[in-house]
């Protein structure tokens, strides 16, 4: 540490303090300072590596100087953006000013930083992302969103979904409104009718819980929030269970929506898979050629650049994305995982999915530690290279769609465990997502025992 910390005479440094003790860094290192933004925690990081922070839409690792320099650490509300080979924000108490004093300590925050983040100097080696349409088998599958509405389940096809957000408490109405029309509200400051997926399937109404959920679809050239009771998941079918609806029955209103049915669980899950370009009435969708903005003005707003598709799960109190081609359905937790003979030690347990045994991963330590609790533990089920394996999470919360721009590189995060997340995305609340590569969800030795596992285990789902 005492080679990091100098005497230098005549050289411009920014002064801060860390508890009673002065120092400086080099001033021309230093892009700006501020206070610390809200930080997202990084599992396995260094302990000096406080989170990722939000920086005018740059994501940067925040350091605390306090446990890079081996000092106590008091309140660290202050940071100084440095631009040094990696990019960092260093946390200090405070900071003091611009000097050319020869007494203050200058501080090499590279050295510190590079000592600490040591494990870095030995990176895995990374798998190749396979693209899910090469991941599927011989027999093609379907992507589907689910939830439920009035009691019974119903899906849309996942190119129709762009993304689920939460039903807030207060939504504007709509003059004259119907059953249908709910009203609208703003989404990214763009207005975004919302109607009831209960009314448009004639069934019962009755006030919508706290478990309610929007389904934005893009339908036609507009884009509408469809409000759902409740949210299921993401299902991976075989079109071998998907039986088009019998032509008797599709005579129009609510039957004439629903374009197919999946047949799952040996029939005793019977999915009503919507038409979207069915769901609304002519009238309906006159009026919104009156209220909604196009899909055109969308685009536009995001200045045509491209988006992907993100399954977002929770962790603890972090959020956590998978990119959702890699994703071949979400399911509840069951009550008991079963445990077979010569299962490798990583595999929690083994679960029934559709006729096929998944082997349920333990990740706990992946993320630091924490396992997943909780009654709503969901069991996402995940297709890595040619395996299929399950990861336990405390809660799905939404599929979403975020542009391409708002998606970079994670940053240095000084542990080889980290690399389980490639990337980060940055929400226009400035929060910041790690997005997880389920390439790195197992290393090779695990890729190889869970092969021969699944060789002498039943199928996996298409």
């Amino acid at each position: 540490m005492a080679s990091a910390v100098t005497n230098v005479d005549e050289e411009r440094l920014l002064g801060f303090r860390c508890g009673e003790d002065h120092f400086g860094v080099a001033a021309s290192l230093v892009r700006e300072v501020g206070r610390v933004p809200r930080l997202t925690r990084v599992p396995h990081a260094p302990a000096s590596l406080m989170g990722l922070g939000n920086f005018r839409g740059t994501v940067l690792p925040v350091l605390s100087f306090a446990r890079l320099s081996g000092r106590p650490v008091e309140d660290e509300r202050r940071v100084i953006l440095l631009d040094t080979a990696n990019p960092m924000a260093l946390a200090v108490n405070a900071i003091s000013a611009l000097t050319s004093d020869r007494h203050v300590r200058r501080v090499d925050v590279e050295e510190l930083a590079n000592s600490d983040f040591s494990a870095t100097t030995k990176p895995r080696a990374r798998i190749t992302a396979v693209e899910s349409e090469t991941a599927i088998p011989a027999e093609s599958a379907v992507l589907l969103v689910s939830f439920l509405v009035g009691g019974q389940e119903f899906a849309l096809p996942i190119g129709a979904v762009q993304e689920i957000v939460p039903l807030p408490d207060s939504i504007a109405t709509l003059p004259h409104a119907d059953s249908v029309a709910l009203g609208s509200i703003a989404v990214r400051d763009v207005l975004l009718p919302l109607l009831s997926l209960r009314a448009l399937l004639a069934l019962p109404q009755k006030e919508q819980g706290a478990r309610a959920r929007i389904v934005v679809v893009r339908i036609g050239a507009h884009r509408v929030g469809l409000v759902v009771d409740a949210m299921r998941g993401v299902i991976r079918v075989a079109e071998s269970q998907i039986d088009a609806v019998p032509p008797v029955l599709a005579r129009g209103g609510a039957e004439a929506r629903i374009q197919a049915i999946c047949r799952l669980e040996r029939g005793d899950r019977l999915v009503s898979v919507l038409a979207p370009e069915h769901l609304i009435r002519d009238d309906i969708t006159a009026r919104l050629l009156e209220t909604a903005s196009t899909e055109d003005g969308m685009t536009k707003s995001k200045s045509g650049d491209a988006q992907e598709q993100f399954l977002i799960f929770r962790i603890g109190q972090s959020a956590f994305g998978l990119p959702i081609g890699t994703v071949i359905e979400v399911a509840a937790l069951p009550p008991k995982l079963t445990r077979l003979p010569k299962a490798p030690a990583f595999v929690q347990g083994v679960m029934t999915l559709r006729n096929s045994v998944i082997p349920v991963i333990d990740q706990t330590m992946r993320f630091d530690g924490t396992p997943a609790q909780g009654a709503r533990r969901r069991v996402i089920v995940v297709r890595i290279g040619e395996l299929a394996a399950g990861f336990v999470v405390d809660a799905v919360s939404e599929v979403r769609t975020i542009s391409v721009a708002a998606l970079g590189p994670a940053p240095n995060m000084g542990s080889e465990d980290t690399q389980v997340f490639d990337r980060v995305a940055t929400l226009e609340d400035e929060r910041i997502v790690l997005i997880v590569s389920p390439q790195e969800l197992l290393d090779r030795t695990e890729r190889a025992l869970l092969a021969n596992f699944n060789e002498a285990a039943p199928a996996t789902p298409s």
